[in-house]
């Protein structure tokens, strides 16, 4: 889902987000644990660049070696670490592939954006444009089943702005009993 000048909401929150790195420094405190900007920049370069390292993340008995990994990369020049982020994948990654870089980078990039944004008490809630909106809802629906499944609960996810009909309930786990998340998807 590109706009009229080919960038997709994936794309223009990967620049957001570089322009915020370059903006608050490398040592600037996240939402992510004790993670600084440039931890959070490695992290972000290590799974597009470095997929031995990247296998870290999701698999335990290799979280040492990711998260070496990760050290590795953080020691790079900020500049270049940033510039890194924002050109994205090599050329040989099936992330460079627009619709794959939709479904693997919307979610990832905003919310890595937002986990920037949002230290400290003056964040303000920003108001996402409707082709943003319409994306973490789709990504969210196709997720939502694979990150409840072991939930004991029902989880129904209602989305009150994107999408392509405001309110329409996701059905994530159809367990009962149920709960239901209501509001805006960006909030």
């Amino acid at each position: 889902m590109a706009n009229s000048n080919g960038t997709t909401p994936a794309r223009r929150e990967r620049a957001a987000l570089c322009d915020l790195f370059l903006e608050v420094g490398p040592d600037a405190p996240t939402l992510c644990g004790d993670w600084t900007t440039r931890d959070l920049a490695a992290h972000l370069v290590m799974r597009e660049r470095r997929p031995d390292g990247a296998a870290g993340i999701g698999i335990k008995k290799l979280a040492a070696y990711g998260q070496k990994v990760q050290n590795s990369i953080a020691e790079t020049d900020w500049t270049e670490l940033v510039d890194k982020v924002r050109t994205g994948p090599p050329i040989w990654s099936p992330v460079r592939i627009s619709a794959i870089d939709v479904l693997a980078n919307t979610i990832e990039f905003f919310v890595h954006h937002e986990d920037v944004r949002r230290t400290g008490e003056e964040w303000t809630v920003r108001e996402l444009d409707v082709e943003l909106n319409a994306a973490l809802v789709k990504t969210a629906g196709r997720m939502a089943k694979g990150m409840t499944r072991s939930s004991k609960v029902g989880v129904v996810l209602e989305p009150t702005d994107g999408g392509p009909v405001p309110g329409t309930p996701i059905i994530a786990n159809k367990a009962i009993p149920s709960v239901t998340v209501r509001g805006p998807i960006g909030i």
